[in-house]
Order: structure tokens, then C-alpha cells, then sequence
């Protein structure tokens, strides 16, 4: 981590993934880190994790971040207001429209808040799940508001950075529209699509790829904490997913009778512009719009092996872009997908062949 940009000490409020996350990377960068949480075993264990240390009775904190749930992330802004005269408050709720009115309607002194919001997490939560690289390159939306006093704001945006974050300041309900689409709708999506598991035969998900892994990996999310999110983004997800229910109908028409005119377009179409979308996902280093080609290598399915691969492309030059890793049903491989540039595909491919590595299709 770069130079340490905050000062004194910091204090979290919310002992879960996100609040020992952000213990863990500043303790690890040396600043003087307070935790607490309702729960005094959370503390405890977040603490001998080693993510902060217990409070004191003349703590004094340049920054206080709110991890809580957003049912409750309103109060606890506030109270930390009215305690801490002086601090500057954030909070790393996922919905952020909603936290500002109630705040408003509270009288809190909001000009020392700056909603903020991670765009980072996991699938487990807790503090054992903390990570004090879970937000390396990833972004952090900075929501200041217009009452938000410029010292606020930057306080936050150094806070992101020490954390090794990318800063993004976006305003508090477009925040909200935006991660309707982005996190929020195929948190749903990925959780009705595993839902359809629970009654299937057993044979017939025994066959499941990383396909099916890929798509419902984050159906093993907290429901307690989604139903607070998806309850204060109503609106907003509504809307996505009322055009999603359009999109969907077209396809279940056009399946229902493939034969008819047109039907084989609809269901083209709708692939088709899933290529597109896919595109506009930024990748790495927020690139867009870049085609990369896979080379598929089979690894045994024992220690080190994935590690000897990595050290091997490393040796041979060739950068990547992408790695998943998937396991094949019964039988002792894994297979590793790795993703490069059309250009270094075939000079992967022969030099992994030459070192005696086993490469699918």
C-alpha cells in the first residue's frame, strides 16, 4: 500500500465483513484503528483477527465509518454525529438515497457525512470472512451531498485510497439507480435461477459446469441482509426488473413455438445483445470493449500444481488477463482457464505444450 494519506485514529462501527475488512487494511498500514460492534463477542473476534482494538473513553476519531445494516445505518450515522462533535462520519451502506432523507428528517449535522459505498464484498460474511485486501482496485462511491462540507469529502476520498480503493463520487440517488442494475438485480436474478435447484433431481445437477457456478455464486449471500437493500431500492430494482420480465416474455413466446416466423431472431437477438452488454463491462484496468481468447490447461488435482503453472507463464512472458479455476466431476484434474490476448494465444499454447502441460480442445 502506498503513503498513509489519513490521520489519527479511525473508528468502525460494525464488526461484519466490511468493517473488519477496513480494520484489517488500515491497522495493516499503521493508523490507530477503533472497532465496536453491538455484539461484544463480533469485537472480540474481529479484534483478535486483528482489525482494531476496543474503545476508549477519550477516543477521539478524525473518521468514523458506519458498518451496519442500512435498516439501521440512518441512527447509527446520527448518533455517531451527536457523540463525535468534531469527527467527520461515513458509512458504506449499499443504498444510499434513503440514509441521506432520514438523516435530513433527524436534524443530524450532515455536514460532516459523506454516504459512501464499497464496491466490494463476498459471498459469507462475518469477520472471519474480513479480507484487508478486499477493496485493492476495486471502486468506492463517494455520495456527498450539497450540504457536505469539502473536508468531508476529502477525508472519505483518502479513506478509499488508504485502502487501496478507487474513488468515484456519484450522487446519492444516482448511486442508487445504478447499482439496481449492477449488484442489486442479479443478486435477485442469481438467487430465483438457484432457487429452481432445490426440487431438480439430484443426477441432473450432478451434471452442473461452471456455468451454473458462475451464475449463482452470489445466491449464497445473507437473505437477512438483501431483504434491508432490496426493501430501501424498491423503486429502482422494480424498474429493472420490469424491463427484464419484458425481455424474458419475448424469449418464453419465441421457445414456445420456435417454428414461427421470427422466433429463432427474437432468441438470437436477445443473445446477441447479451454479447454486447458484456462488453460494457469494464475489465482490467477498466478497459472495455476488449476481446480476449482462453486456453484451457488441464492441472492434476493435487497441491502446487496451480502454483508451478502460474510460475511457468510467468517465466515464459505472457500476461494475464483472466484465471478461473474449475474442477472436473469425477475425475481427479481441474481445468484452468486462462485468458490472454488474441496475439499470445498460440506462443501460450506452444509453450505450455513443449513444458508438458495437457491443453483442452
Amino acid at each position: 500500500m502506498n503513503q498513509v494519506r489519513l490521520t489519527g485514529t479511525v473508528r468502525i462501527v460494525g464488526a461484519g465483513l466490511i468493517g473488519t475488512s477496513i480494520g484489517l487494511a488500515l491497522t495493516k498500514a499503521g493508523l490507530d484503528v477503533v472497532i465496536e460492534d453491538a455484539s461484544p463477542a463480533n469485537v472480540r473476534l474481529a479484534i483478535d483477527y486483528g482489525a482494531g482494538r476496543q474503545p476508549k473513553s477519550d477516543d477521539s476519531p478524525s473518521v468514523i465509518v458506519v458498518c451496519v445494516p442500512p435498516d439501521v445505518t440512518a441512527s447509527v450515522v446520527s448518533s455517531e454525529l451527536a457523540r463525535f462533535e468534531t469527527s467527520i462520519v461515513t458509512d458504506v451502506a449499499s443504498i444510499k438515497g434513503q440514509v441521506l432523507e432520514e438523516l435530513n428528517q433527524s436534524g443530524a449535522d450532515v455536514s460532516r457525512y459523506v454516504g459512501s459505498h464499497p464496491m466490494a464484498g463476498r459471498e459469507r460474511g462475518g469477520a472471519l470472512s474480513g479480507r484487508a485486501d478486499l477493496f485493492y482496485s476495486r471502486p468506492w462511491v463517494i455520495s456527498a451531498h450539497s450540504n457536505s462540507k469539502s473536508a468531508a469529502v476529502a477525508a472519505v476520498e483518502m479513506l478509499a485510497l488508504d485502502l487501496g480503493a478507487t474513488p468515484i463520487r456519484v450522487d446519492p440517488f444516482e448511486h442508487d439507480r445504478a447499482v439496481a442494475l449492477v449488484s442489486h438485480v442479479p443478486q435477485i436474478v442469481s438467487s430465483l435461477l438457484a432457487a429452481r435447484l432445490i426440487d431438480a433431481d439430484a443426477s441432473d445437477v450432478s451434471l452442473a459446469g461452471q456455468g451454473l457456478r458462475d451464475t449463482t455464486r452470489i445466491a449464497a449471500s445473507d437473505p437477512k441482509l438483501w431483504i434491508q437493500i432490496l426493501g430501501a431500492n424498491s423503486n429502482e430494482v422494480a424498474k429493472v426488473l420490469a424491463a427484464l420480465s419484458k425481455d424474458l416474455t419475448q424469449v418464453i413466446a419465441a421457445l414456445e413455438n420456435v417454428d414461427a416466423t421470427g422466433s429463432l431472431a427474437t432468441i438470437g437477438d436477445a443473445l446477441s445483445r447479451g454479447n454486447r452488454g458484456v462488453e460494457q463491462i469494464p475489465g482490467k484496468h477498466g478497459s472495455r470493449n476488449k476481446h480476449y481468447e482462453q486456453v484451457i490447461v488441464m492441472i492434476d488435482d493435487q497441491p502446487g500444481q496451480l502454483a508451478k503453472l502460474l510460475t511457468e507463464i510467468g517465466e515464459i512472458g505472457i500476461n494475464l488477463e483472466d484465471l478461473s479455476l474449475e474442477h472436473s466431476p469425477g475425475a481427479q484434474i481441474g481445468l484452468v482457464e486462462l485468458s490472454v490476448l488474441p496475439n499470445v494465444q498460440a506462443t501460450l499454447i506452444d509453450a505450455l505444450t513443449q513444458r508438458g502441460w495437457r491443453i483442452a480442445g
